[in-house]
C-alpha cells in the first residue's frame, strides 16, 4: 500500500509540473508530440450533419507553446477530424491545436484540432508487424456474414470498431461483453496451446517457459496493452517464473503481486471499471471456482462442474461493481456464459490462427476464418436470445444500499453452496462396497455366578470353524518314568 501512494504521488507531480499542465489550464494553442498509445475512436457527430471526429491517445513527449518549449509527461486525448483514425499505433505523431484541461483521471490535457495529424518517426517493426495480423484478421472477418464478422476481431484481437451497437447493448445485457476484451481467458487458451506444443516436442521446462513468456508478450503487442492485458499477461509471466524456479504457482499471491506491480507503475489503473473487474473475476474463480467445482464434481462430473464454476464465481464477486454501472441485474448471465462457453475457445483460437496464416497460406486462413466464424456466430445468437428475454435484466436498488444488498445475497450465496454436506451424505457406502467388518470384541472376565453376558453372547454368535478332534497322539501321563510306578 505504502508503495502504490508513494508512485501515485510522485507520477502526480511529475503530470503537474511543466509546460503542458500549464498550457491547458490556459487554454492557450499549443503543440504536443508524442506516441500514439491506444486505438482511434470514431466519435458520433455532435448534431445531424456535423463533421466526423476521432479520438486518439498519445503518450506525450514534448510541448510547445507561448514561445517555450520543453519535456512533457502523461496521455493526451487528441479530438481530430477523420485523417486522425488512419494514424499506426506506436508511430510518433505531432499533433497542433488548442490545448483544454483534463475533466480529471489518468489525462493530462486534451487537445482540439482540424489539422491532419504529422507523422513525426513511423511505429517500431513489432508494431508495424502486430498491426499486419490484426488488419488480416479484420479482412478476412469482412468475409463473413452478420454477427460473425462483426464478432470475430473482437473475439481474436479486441478490436471491437466493427461491432454494431445493438450487439453490444445485447452482450452487455447477457453478460458476454468479456467475450469481446482480451483478458485471462485468451492468454491461458495460447499459454496453454503453446505449453502443450513445447511438451509434445520434448522442451526442457525452463525453455517452455521461456516459451511460454515470449507468447504472452507477443499478445500484448498484438492486441495492445489494456489494463485487462496488462493483467493478464503479467499474471501469465508470474506463473511462467515459478515454472522456471522450479515452484509450482500460488494463484492468489500471483494475483496479489500482479496487481501491486500495476498499480506501482500506473495507480491510475485503480480508477479502471475494466480492470477491477478483470481483478475481481479473477480473484472469484481462483478463490471460489475450485470449491465450487470440487463441490459439484460428484454429481455432474469434472468438466461441467468447472464449466459451471467459472461463470458462477466470477458473477458473485462482479455482480455489486456492475450494479454501480447499470441499476439492474443479470440473472441470465450464467446460463448465457455456460452456452457460449463451448465456442469461445475455437473463436479464439481459430480467429489467431487465420490471422497469422493469411499473409503465407490465404486459402487455410479463410477456412480458419469459417470454423472461427461459426463460434462467432453461435455467441452473437445467444446474446441476442438471452437480451430479448423477459428476465434479461431485473431492477435492483441503486446506490451504497443497493450495492451492500447485493454483495449480502452474493456471500449468502456462497454460503450455501458450500455449506458442509450433512454426515449420512458422507457416510453412506456406496451400493457396491461390502458391509464393513465389526472389530473384535474382547471378552468380560467371568463372573461368580458363571460366564459373563458378553461372553455367553459371543459364544452364540461366533460361527464354528472347525470342531473336528485334535490329531491323538501317545498322552504324556502314560510314558514310564524311571523309578516311578
Amino acid at each position: 500500500m505504502a508503495a502504490v501512494l508513494a508512485a501515485g504521488a510522485a507520477q502526480v507531480g511529475a503530470r503537474s509540473s511543466g509546460l503542458l499542465p500549464a498550457l491547458s489550464s490556459a487554454g492557450a494553442g499549443g503543440t504536443v508530440v508524442g506516441v500514439v498509445s491506444g486505438d482511434p475512436r470514431i466519435l458520433p457527430p455532435a448534431w445531424p450533419g456535423a463533421p466526423g471526429r476521432v479520438s486518439v491517445t498519445l503518450a506525450a513527449e514534448r510541448a510547445e507553446g507561448d514561445g517555450h518549449r520543453g519535456p512533457a509527461t502523461g496521455p493526451v486525448v487528441v479530438f481530430g477530424p477523420p485523417s486522425w483514425a488512419d494514424v499506426p499505433y506506436g508511430a510518433r505523431v505531432e499533433a497542433r491545436g488548442r490545448l483544454l484541461a483534463a475533466p480529471g483521471g489518468r489525462e493530462v490535457a486534451l487537445l482540439t484540432t482540424t489539422l491532419d495529424p504529422v507523422v513525426v518517426a513511423p511505429p517500431a517493426p513489432w508494431h508495424t508487424a502486430a498491426a499486419q495480423v490484426r488488419a488480416q484478421v479484420v479482412d478476412l472477418a469482412a468475409t463473413l456474414p452478420g454477427d460473425a464478422g462483426a464478432l470475430l476481431p473482437g473475439v481474436a484481437v479486441g478490436d471491437t470498431a466493427h461491432v454494431p451497437q445493438d450487439l453490444v447493448v445485447a452482450m452487455r445485457i447477457a453478460g458476454l461483453s468479456h467475450v469481446m476484451a482480451v483478458s485471462g481467458a485468451h492468454f491461458a487458451l495460447v499459454a496453454g496451446l503453446v505449453l502443450a506444443i513445447c511438451t509434445g516436442l520434448g522442451i526442457p521446462r525452463r525453455a517452455r517457459a521461456v516459451t511460454v513468456v515470449g507468447s504472452s508478450l507477443a499478445l500484448v503487442l498484438l492486441v495492445h496493452p489494456a489494463p485487462s492485458v496488462l493483467r493478464a499477461a503479467l499474471m501469465g509471466t508470474v506463473g511462467a517464473v515459478g515454472l522456471v524456479v522450479g515452484r509450482p504457482s500460488r494463484a492468489p499471491a500471483a494475483l496479489a503481486a500482479t496487481v501491486v506491480v500495476l498499480l506501482v507503475a500506473d495507480p491510475w489503473l485503480g480508477a479502471e471499471p475494466g480492470f477491477v473487474l478483470s481483478v475481481l473475476a479473477t480473484a472469484g474463480l481462483v478463490l471460489l471456482g475450485g470449491p465450487l467445482a470440487e463441490r459439484w464434481s460428484g454429481r455432474t462430473g469434472r468438466p461441467f462442474a468447472a464449466a459451471l464454476a467459472m461463470p458462477v464465481s466470477a458473477q458473485v464477486v462482479c455482480a455489486p461493481v456492475l450494479l454501480l454501472m447499470s441499476s439492474t441485474v443479470s440473472p441470465l448471465a450464467v446460463p448465457a456464459n455456460l452456452l457460449v462457453a463451448p465456442a469461445v475457445a475455437p473463436a479464439t483460437v481459430l480467429g489467431l490462427a487465420a490471422g497469422l496464416l493469411d499473409g503465407v497460406w490465404p486459402a487455410g486462413a479463410h477456412l480458419l476464418a469459417a470454423g472461427a466464424g461459426a463460434s462467432c456466430w453461435w455467441i452473437g445468437a445467444v446474446a441476442r436470445a438471452v437480451a430479448r428475454a423477459p428476465l434479461a435484466q431485473v431492477p435492483w436498488a441503486g446506490g451504497p444500499i443497493g450495492v451492500l444488498l447485493l454483495a449480502t445475497c452474493g456471500v449468502c450465496v456462497v454460503r450455501l453452496l458450500l455449506a458442509p454436506r450433512p454426515s449420512g451424505a458422507t457416510n453412506r457406502a456406496a451400493p457396491d462396497e461390502p458391509p464393513p467388518t465389526p472389530a473384535p470384541t474382547r471378552p468380560a472376565p467371568p463372573t461368580p455366578d458363571g460366564p459373563s453376558p458378553t461372553t455367553d453372547r459371543a459364544a452364540r454368535t461366533t460361527p464354528v470353524q472347525d470342531q473336528r478332534p485334535p490329531a491323538r497322539g501317545p498322552r504324556l501321563d502314560a510314558v514310564p518314568v524311571r523309578g516311578r510306578r
